[in-house]
């Protein structure tokens, strides 16, 4: 009889390999038990979690509707949160994705301090649907038109969330943006 090293080689080679991937599914495969019981140990953090967020967006709608409630505004809600009033209707071409968009903007703390304002920084353009503003703005943005003034109060979460913008907007702060959309392209 005469053995091939070759042939041994790739033989040792498979054996090793087939005991590998048999080590490896034996390993990846766990007990329901133990899969429970990891589901137990995630799910009680996962829901005060859950808790908690509910509870500060809770808090802080209601503190936006006090502030809407104090000034008399009637303002509508989407779905994400945001809230907004078209006050003054223009006749222009209709803002949309992927068309340039120049608006003069204040915006302000639910406190009233205002912390940007086109009357200093100059009007601003922006192609809705980028992210290149607060994903607030960018939803309030689209129901617009040329012509047209709308204030949006915009929650922390879709705004600059829990960390603000490291210049003026502190964290988890409500904006309260007042528009004019000057110009569609």
């Amino acid at each position: 009889m005469h053995l091939n090293y070759n042939n041994l080689k790739i033989g040792r080679s498979i054996s090793f390999c087939l005991l590998l991937l048999f080590v490896t599914l034996l390993n990846s495969c766990q007990s329901p038990d133990r899969a429970n019981k990891q589901d137990q140990v995630k799910k009680p953090g996962e829901e005060t979690l859950i808790r908690v967020n509910k509870n500060l967006v809770k808090n802080e709608e209601q503190k936006i509707r006090d502030f809407i409630k104090r000034y008399d505004w009637t303002m509508e809600k989407t779905e994400s949160g945001l809230f907004y009033l078209i006050y003054d209707t223009g006749h222009g071409k209709p803002v949309g994705k992927n068309r340039a968009v120049t608006i003069r903007y204040s915006v302000s703390l639910l406190n009233g301090d205002t912390v940007y304002a086109s009357r200093k920084t100059g009007p601003l353009t922006f192609l809705p649907g980028k992210g290149e503003v607060p994903k607030g703005l960018d939803e309030g943005i689209l129901k617009l038109k040329e012509g047209d003034r709308a204030k949006f109060i915009i929650p922390s979460h879709l705004a600059y969330g829990l960390v603000g913008d490291a210049q003026e907007i502190p964290a988890k702060a409500t904006l309260v943006y007042d528009v004019l959309v000057i110009k569609v392209k």
